[in-house]
This record gives structure tokens, sequence and C-alpha cells, in this order.
């Protein structure tokens, strides 16, 4: 029994098994709610709340009135995605004793961290969707635009993991701490239990939600929590899977997402021809281009997409409270920068939504989509196995040098 609670709640779960079952559980939530898991469009409303508390008017803004504004972020079930996430992903990090108020060794991470939320959040919305409504849950409902934002993500991150490298942006080194104290990691044995109070708390919402006919809340509000959960304990982190592979050449994450993307899709694909249901489509546009790079450059200054900023914060690490801040400032400029700067007339308004079921059939979307990803996996592999071997290539050559 310890042995299965150590698996559990002391060792983080293989990204293959997590990413598996967040696809088979993003298509589920589809099913019942006939709406994705994403949650950059809830951070552009919280934006939204935020400015209408100070006065202002964003009844005419055209993102709001198309991102739906009504009722508030705890009545949506969109906002219980969220919030559910951070609760799944806080109850994780307490079942495992491993809370801890962490922060940056450098303040200049803070700064970093602001900026790139703000690049990341604004690159998204501009998208019409961040790495979870353009990869996990846009690629599954066979809408195009998500293929040309995961290509700009790629360059976005490749450019941003060049920009990481570079000694300003880095700082001088800095010491790091000795271990902790045992009595620290004694005095944290109570997190479990508080962990344990909050699961039951939020169960009992959960349930309060299904008995007052609240099915959508509740859902949202069940489902966020087992993404967050996911997320956290397979340590999920878009971010880390672009980085770890232009950097050093480590492809396990990258792999994982594509899998988990891959029987998404197979499973929504089921669901929408035996329902006949129609797939969310977003606009592919210059806009998508434009911000997918500047999403992918964003969110490694800022060392974290959405999903790795919510389990990461949860985990006591301040540094991505300043990152959460930035993408809400970042989502809710674009909101303003979509009509009051022209944004949407330059970028967007040439555009259209594209769904492959439309263009190429339902056989030929589904074929489609996993030969894709399937060419996805093998540059991915192409790309580990040439980094391997130019590293070794290098070392060769400075052995035979020296």
């Amino acid at each position: 029994m310890k042995a299965v609670i150590h698996n559990i709640f002391q060792r983080y779960w293989n990204p293959y098994i997590v990413l598996l079952a967040a696809g088979v559980f993003s298509a589920i939530y589809f099913g019942l709610t006939t709406t994705v898991w994403a949650v950059t469009g809830e951070f552009t409303r919280l934006g939204g709340h935020i400015l209408q508390l100070f006065g202002v008017d964003i009844s005419k803004w055209q993102y709001f009135n198309m991102v739906h504004m009504q009722g508030t972020t705890l009545t949506r079930s969109d906002g219980w995605i969220v919030w559910g996430m951070f609760i799944g992903a806080l109850v994780m990090v307490l079942f495992s004793n491993s809370f801890k108020i962490r922060l940056p060794q450098q303040k200049r991470r803070y700064i970093q961290g602001l900026v790139g939320g703000i690049i990341a959040g604004f690159g998204a919305r501009l998208a019409l969707g961040c790495n979870l409504a353009a990869f996990f849950t846009g690629v599954p409902q066979f809408s195009f635009h998500s293929w040309i934002f995961i290509i700009a993500t790629g360059i976005g991150t490749y450019f941003g993991a060049k920009l990481t490298k570079l000694r300003w942006w880095k700082g001088r080194p800095a010491l790091t701490r000795g271990a902790a104290k045992p009595s620290a990691v004694k005095q944290r044995a109570i997190q479990p239990y508080v962990g344990g109070t909050i699961a039951i708390l939020y169960a009992g919402l959960i349930i309060y939600f299904f008995a007052t006919g609240k099915n959508m809340l509740g859902w949202g509000a069940l489902f966020g929590m087992i993404f967050g959960i996911l997320v956290e304990r397979g340590q999920i982190c878009f971010t880390s899977a672009f980085r770890d592979l232009w950097l050093v050449g480590r492809s396990l994450m990258a792999k994982a997402i594509i899998a988990g993307m891959a029987i998404s899709s197979v499973l929504t694909f089921i669901v929408i021809i035996a329902y006949g249901m129609p797939p969310i489509t977003k606009i592919a546009a210059l806009s998508t281009l434009v911000g997918g790079i500047l999403f992918g450059l964003g969110i490694v200054m800022a060392s974290s997409c959405e999903t790795g900023m919510m389990y990461r914060l949860m985990e006591g690490q301040v540094l991505y409270l300043v990152v959460f801040a930035g993408n809400i400032i970042g989502a809710t400029f674009l909101a303003y920068a979509w009509d009051h700067l022209g944004i949407y007339n330059v970028l967007v308004k040439d555009g259209a939504p594209i769904n492959l079921l439309d263009t190429l059939g339902t056989a030929g979307a589904l074929a489609a989509t996993l030969a894709m990803l399937g060419l996805l996996y093998v540059l991915t592999v192409f790309w580990e196995k040439r980094y391997h071997r130019n590293l070794a290539l290098k070392k060769e050559a400075k052995r035979h040098a020296s």
C-alpha cells in the first residue's frame, strides 16, 4: 500500500500516460459540454472584469463581445475549468507534501516573467487560442488554424531559447541554497491533511452544482480538477517541450504531447461523427502566425506556458504569480488593440475559419491529421538524434584538439 501511495503522490507520472489520459478526458469533456479545454479566453474575461471594477466601459469592445462577458468567472464553466485546474494542482502538491514558497534567485526574473507573460497572453489571444485551445483541443477539432499556430509557436520558442542563452539575459550566476532542514520538512507534514480538506470541500461544491441543476458548472469544476491533477503530476509544460528540444535535445515531453493530441483527435472525431456535433473552428489568418510566434517567444521568456504556470504557482513559486498577471495584462491589451489599434483590420479581417472536415471530408480529415501528427513525431525524433549526434562530434573534435 505504501508503495502505491508513493508512486501516486511522491513520484511524477509518466508524461505519455498523463497526456494520453488528458486526450481522453478532453474528448469526453467536449462530448458532454460541446465546448473545449482552454484557459486564456477566461484570462481575457478576467481582465475585462478588472477593467469594469475600475469603471471602464467595455461594452463596445469587439473582442470582449466576441468572447462573451456574461456573468462572472464563478458562473461560467470556463471559469471553473481554470479554478478547477488551480485547485486540482494544489491538492496534488499538498498530497505530495511539496508546497514551499520559492522566490527566484535573481530579481530580473520578475521583469522577464512579467514581460514574457504579457507577450504570451497577447499572442495567445491574437491567435484565438493558447497551447491548449490551439494544440491540444484545436488539432482534435480539425481547425486548420491550429497547424499554423503549431509551426509559429515552434519558431517563437526557437528564438526564445536562443534569447535566454545570452549572457545579459541570464545575468550573474546566483549561489544555490542548501537542502531544506529536517525541521522544515517536518513542518510541512500537515500539507496532506490540508489537501484532503480542500479536496473534500471541492467535491462538495461539485455535488452542489449538479444537485442544483448547474450541470455545466459541475462539469467545468470536475474536469478542471482532473486536468489540474494531470498537468501537475505529469509536470506538463509546452514550454519545456519546445525549449528542452531546442536546447538539450530532449524530446520526451514533445513526443508525449503529440501522442496525446493523436488519441484526442481520434476520440473527438468519434464524438463529432456519432453525435453530429459541429467542431469548434477558429479563424486562420495572419494573426494566427503572428500570435503563435509571439506566444512561443513569450512562454520561453516567462519560463512557462499557461499549464506550467498554473501548477508551478500552486507549488509556491512566486515568480509565476507575476507570469499569471502578465498573461491577463497581455490578453486584456489585445482586447483593446483588437479594434482601438486596428489589429482586427490589419491581421484578422482577411482570414476565415477553415475546418479540415469540410475541406477534406471526414475520413480525409482524420487521416491528414494523424499523418501530420506522425510527421511531427518523426521530425521531433530527427531533431533529437541530430542534436546528440552533433554534440558527440563536438566532444570528439574537442578531445582530438586537446
